[in-house]
């Protein structure tokens, strides 16, 4: 059974930081694009992040959060983690993994993945950031 954990998530201020991490466990971690999309009250779901090691490896961030926040994974452990800083009001959403089999399309497993749609989603984690 494929399961993503994510956790990290809580109330923080603006300008400050939250380190987000997903556990992921059911499936072989590598072979799979790992993404971070998030859903803000009254708005579309974006997707905000996505990294897979198929290949020379391949990470997407979307425009708005470009130069704040940073992903990585440590395989050994199956995990994700999606580091944010300079964190902004619009950031508050809630926050979810996701997974799908990484695919060696043109434009990247990660935008190929984002694009098409996940599999699997996990449980979200709520980020608050105060003005």
């Amino acid at each position: 059974e494929v399961q993503l954990q994510a956790s990290g998530g809580g109330l923080v201020q603006a300008g400050g930081s939250l380190r987000l991490s997903c556990a992921a466990s059911g499936f072989t971690f590598d072979d799979y694009a790992i993404g971070w999309f998030r859903q803000a009250p009254g708005k579309e779901r974006e997707g905000a992040s996505c990294i897979s090691s198929l290949g020379d490896g391949d990470t997407y961030y979307a425009d708005s959060v470009k130069g704040r926040f940073t992903i990585s994974s440590d395989n050994a452990k199956n995990t994700v983690y999606l580091q944010m800083n300079s964190l902004k009001p619009e950031d508050t959403a809630v926050y979810y993994c996701t997974a799908r089999p990484s695919y060696a399309a043109v434009l990247g497993p990660c935008r190929w993945s984002m694009y098409y749609g996940m599999d699997y989603w996990g449980k979200g984690t709520l980020v608050t950031v105060s003005s």
